[in-house]
């Protein structure tokens, strides 16, 4: 399966939630897409397409592929604590999630091509791989070149939320990975244990 690059609205219908962020589109259509509109005679999903439906939907959240969201949770099944909690940890550690969380970039999308372009360094090094695990205390910085992009200037010039685990100094344009955030900080709706139900069939 190659990366999605269509409509975030399409997506986000299929959901019936806002998955992307405020999305304009999706207020005035909230129901699933189809040519027969929002029609009550759908049916029912199985438990196995309910739990498929919450992998699928943390996988376009976060911008993943199967095969990197499945070595992920075999890595957080390695771990120990909760496989789900771990997962989600992992996700939020991926360095195109942190530059979204820094407030760099408007979406998970925008921060990826950010990091792929090579816009920033971690720990004094050019990295362009978005699946990068961030770890604690790591270092990300703007690169000298990119400051003044217009991406990241309205991103930081906006009001985006601010989260405990992830600072940044808009004056050295520089920020920290403070910490792996617990479940209970990160604002995303999954229900993660239907994921590691479905992976544990």
């Amino acid at each position: 399966m190659a990366r999605y690059k269509g409509p975030q609205t399409k997506i986000a219908r299929k959901f019936g939630e806002a998955i992307f962020g405020y999305d304009k589109a999706f207020e005035k259509k909230s129901y699933p897409p189809g040519q027969h509109g929002p029609t009550k005679r759908r049916k029912q999903s199985s438990e196995y397409g309910i739990q498929l439906k919450e992998k699928q939907k943390a996988k376009y959240i976060y911008g993943v592929l199967e095969r990197q969201f499945r070595n992920m949770f075999e890595e957080a099944n390695r771990r120990t604590g909760i496989t789900g909690e771990n997962l989600l940890q992992l996700l939020e550690s991926r360095l195109d999630n942190v530059v979204f969380r820094m407030g760099l970039a408007p979406s998970r999308r925008a921060a990826r091509q950010l990091v792929v372009h090579k816009h920033f360094k971690v720990n004094g090094t050019v990295c362009n791989v978005p699946s990068r695990i961030i770890k604690i205390n790591d270092e990300i910085v703007v690169r000298e070149k990119s400051k003044d992009l217009e991406i990241i200037q309205s991103s930081l010039n906006g009001k985006g939320k601010k989260f405990p685990w992830v600072n940044f100094n808009s004056g050295t344009m520089s920020g920290t990975f403070l910490a792996v955030p617990e479940r209970e900080e990160i604002p995303e709706n999954i229900n993660e244990q239907l994921i590691v139900e479905l992976y544990s069939k």
